[in-house]
């Protein structure tokens, strides 16, 4: 990459040639974490080429950027859009959020490699963990690989609207050479088994993998009830099947850790951070994995931090992988209500909408559901909160609960839900955090140098779970609003931090030479719109999406693709692989 405010190979469009593209007069945050600056930035073809004072005469395309920041593309280590891709090139929601590069095959959860007839067992572990339909996955790809590098090349075909690249899973992995007696928990893989694993992943890598993915949560299960393959494997298995990675130089490793005992309680937290260092050490190679605080498990993370930061003293290179807002269960009067559970409830379930809001408003079934309502337990409500269409945020007090609106109501919570429901049109939503309730917490995770940010978790949890706006709430919340981190540092953890991690290069800053992944901001308008359904998985299948204002212009690989959360019609997305 040329050095930021050196001449390189394109000094000779200062010269008087006109640019592809022109952006005037912004303010550059450009990635690095160096202070913001007022600079025009010129494009031509797929490189930024200068940053300072550009001539946009007889530009292709001028884009004015008079106050608003003008920033790198962000790069989203943690997205599960790997059967998404097959038929959303935009990769919503990411894209509304100025994400142009996304990390696809985390926790583990990869479609390759896939043996003749394996699909649907992949597919099924797949929307058990990740609540993606199978259904979609099995109709919205064409299976036509079965190797890692063959399904990187069928991603490489499709239209593509940002890029991408993916780690090569331990999940389908472990399917592919042992079968489903990998689910079982006293399965081992013998050697011949783990040298053959250790052959599909070094030729993953080989092929451009960005690395090794490894499931060892709980939580994470298929279909019939018994945990993925991997979750109950000795580190020595995970040692000899990811030692490629050390041999060729290249790739990321990434994990779902086991934080916790089987009960749910006890920690194990030494032991997780104990291996995954050690296989950091043998391979030299980068290893992230996710962290959040969860109540549960106490002050788990601050100890995963310490753990990490040691670890790192002695040659592992430990990223803990954070995300900047709670992670909540959403409920949307659209699909999944609050009040499913009602036996007034039940005639509506099968109406749309409209129906299910006509139906409230109608008094006699309104009195019944508050009636039946008064049955269900009050302390769920009291950590249950409303999310109004114009007031769109993840840091709550009390009074945001549903159990505080209907004191302050002087009513019932499922009294004060339906009311917001009718008074909002049903486009309110009831968010549920079940990680990162503690907004102190969060702070803490964000002000460690060790963490890098992720979990966005795009594509996956379709009707359950809408994390993909963190880059949006990360700038607005944290930076502008509570100005706990500056610009410059948020801009710089969501752009070269993650795009360094990952080893994308020449991505995540505003210098000359970079691709031009650029965003064009109005920090003062940044917010988020309400999550909602729609229903544009295939077979129509539902799913959460959320959209944001304030990111005027999105451009990827040199060419405008979104201007105010409107598509272009630009698809000039790449696949992304690991080099040397």
């Amino acid at each position: 990459m040329v050095a930021p405010g050196r001449p390189g190979p394109w000094a000779t469009y200062a010269a008087g040639m006109a640019h592809d593209l022109v952006i005037t007069g912004g303010t550059v945050v450009d990635g690095t974490g160096a202070t913001a600056r007022r600079a025009d930035v010129a494009v031509d073809g797929d490189r930024i080429t200068a940053v300072g004072e550009v001539d946009a005469a007889g530009a292709g395309r001028v884009i004015d950027a008079e106050g608003r920041l003008v920033t790198p593309g962000f790069v989203d280590l943690h997205s599960h859009l790997d059967a998404q891709v097959g038929w959303d090139p935009l990769m919503s929601s990411s894209c509304w959020h100025g994400v142009t590069s996304v990390v696809m095959g985390n926790c583990g959860m990869t479609f390759a490699p896939v043996r003749p007839g394996q699909a649907e067992t992949l597919a099924t572990m797949m929307e058990s963990v990740e609540d993606i339909p199978a259904a979609c996955i099995l109709d919205g790809l064409t299976w036509a690989w079965e190797s890692y590098g063959e399904y990187l090349d069928a991603v490489d075909r499709l239209p593509l609207g940002i890029n991408a690249g993916g780690y090569v899973g331990d999940v389908a992995v472990r399917t592919y050479v042992c079968g489903e007696a990998a689910c079982e928990r006293d399965f081992t893989a013998s050697d011949d088994q783990i040298d053959e694993m250790a052959r599909l992943v070094r030729a993953a890598i080989e092929a451009g993998a960005l690395g090794y993915s490894i499931s060892r949560s709980l939580f994470h299960r298929v279909p019939d009830g018994r945990n993925v393959p991997g979750t109950w494997s000795a580190p020595e298995e995970f040692f000899g099947i990811a030692a490629g990675l050390g041999e060729l130089g290249r790739g990321a490793l990434e994990s779902a850790p086991r934080y916790n005992e089987e009960d749910g309680h006890g920690s194990r937290v030494d032991e997780e951070l104990a291996w995954m260092a050690e296989l950091s050490r043998r391979t030299g190679r980068p290893f992230s994995f996710n962290l959040q605080q969860v109540a549960s498990l106490g002050d788990h993370y601050r100890h995963v931090i310490a753990l990490a930061e040691e670890a790192n003293r002695t040659g592992a290179r430990l990223r803990p992988q954070i995300t900047p807002r709670s992670v909540g269960v959403l409920f949307s009067f659209a699909a999944n209500t609050l009040v499913d559970d009602l036996p007034s409830f039940a005639p509506l379930r099968e109406l749309d909408l409209a129906g299910r809001l006509a139906a409230i408003r109608d008094p006699e079934v309104r009195a019944r559901l508050v009636d039946e309502g008064a049955a269900k337990a009050p302390e769920p409500f009291e950590r249950m909160y409303l999310v109004p269409p114009d007031d769109v945020r993840y840091a709550y007090t009390e009074d945001d609960s549903l159990a505080g609106i209907a004191r302050a109501a002087g009513t019932s919570p499922v009294a004060a839900y339906l009311d917001a429901m009718d008074r909002t049109d049903g486009r309110a939503v009831v968010n549920w955090p079940v990680m990162n309730q503690d907004e102190a917490a969060i702070e803490e995770q964000l002000r460690s140098p060790v963490t890098v940010l992720g979990l966005a978790d795009a594509g996956a949890h379709a009707t359950q779970i809408m994390d993909a706006s963190q880059p949006t709430y990360l700038l607005a919340h944290w930076a502008r609003d509570r100005q706990v981190l500056t610009v410059e540092e948020a801009v710089r953890r969501l752009s070269s931090d993650t795009a360094d991690f990952i080893g994308y290069r020449d991505r995540g800053r505003v210098v000359e030479g970079a691709y031009a992944d650029l965003n064009v901001i109005d920090l003062d308008a940044l917010a988020l719109e309400v999550p909602e359904i729609v229903h544009d998985f295939p077979g129509a299948a539902p799913r959460f999406v959320q959209r944001a204002r304030g990111i005027d212009h999105t451009v990827v690989n040199g060419r405008p693709f979104l201007e105010a959360g409107e598509h272009t019609g630009a698809l000039s997305g790449r696949l992304l692989r690991s080099t040397d």
